[in-house]
């Protein structure tokens, strides 16, 4: 008998359409990794949670690391995709730095939301965990793109103007979830707005 033959049905109900084992696995490590952190959730709890035999989990991946890592992926994937829909709905370099800030709102004002997945991971994670490449994906990921959008946009060091966002990108994530104050994103967006324009002036000004 395969692996997802012997799942069993989520919450004791069956049903006409059942989503694939890993797939379910992943939502449950979502659920429950982001929600009490990925070193106190052990596999048996995913499992559960998940509905599936211990022998799906053992097929679909190489154990918790390779489960942690995969949840990382996803939140990377859809951290990027958020960002990338809100980049979209701009033209110039300037607002399109905003955006960033503008994708953080939906998140930090949801009910269950605790901060940023990659530094809380980072924070518990083993020293040689594979989730650790991904979160530093993530991190690389926004400073680059900040860093290019900076340039396009006229600043006189792309590169520290980007540091300098990530800074308040993070301490946005950070106070939301300390604080439990969601507008952490809109004061965060209206302190990039200051650093960008004094990073654009001094260009200009250079050139005068």
């Amino acid at each position: 008998m395969k692996p997802e033959e012997m799942d069993k049905p989520l919450n004791g109900k069956t049903s006409s359409v059942r989503r694939p084992a890993r797939e379910r696995l992943l939502a449950a490590a979502e659920e429950l990794f982001y929600q009490d952190g990925v070193q106190s959730v052990g596999i048996d709890r995913v499992i559960e949670r998940a509905g599936v035999a211990k022998a799906s989990l053992y097929g679909n991946f190489n154990g918790k690391d390779d489960l942690v890592r995969a949840y990382l992926d996803a939140r990377f994937e859809a951290r990027r995709a958020a960002i990338e829909t809100k980049l979209a709905l701009h033209e110039a370099p300037r607002d399109k730095m905003l955006a960033v800030f503008d994708a953080m709102t939906e998140p930090l004002a949801k009910p269950n939301y605790r901060g940023c997945a990659f530094l809380r991971a980072t924070a518990e994670m083993p020293a040689d965990a594979t989730g650790r490449e991904v979160c530093r994906d993530a991190r690389r990921w926004t400073r680059e793109l900040l860093s290019g959008l900076a340039k396009e946009a006229g600043a006189s060091n792309p590169d520290v103007l980007a540091k300098q966002l990530v800074l308040l990108y993070d301490g946005a994530a950070a106070s939301a979830q300390m604080d439990r104050d969601p507008a952490a994103a809109a004061e965060a967006r209206a302190a990039a707005v200051l650093l960008i324009d004094a990073a654009c002036a001094k260009r200009v000004e250079s050139r005068a």
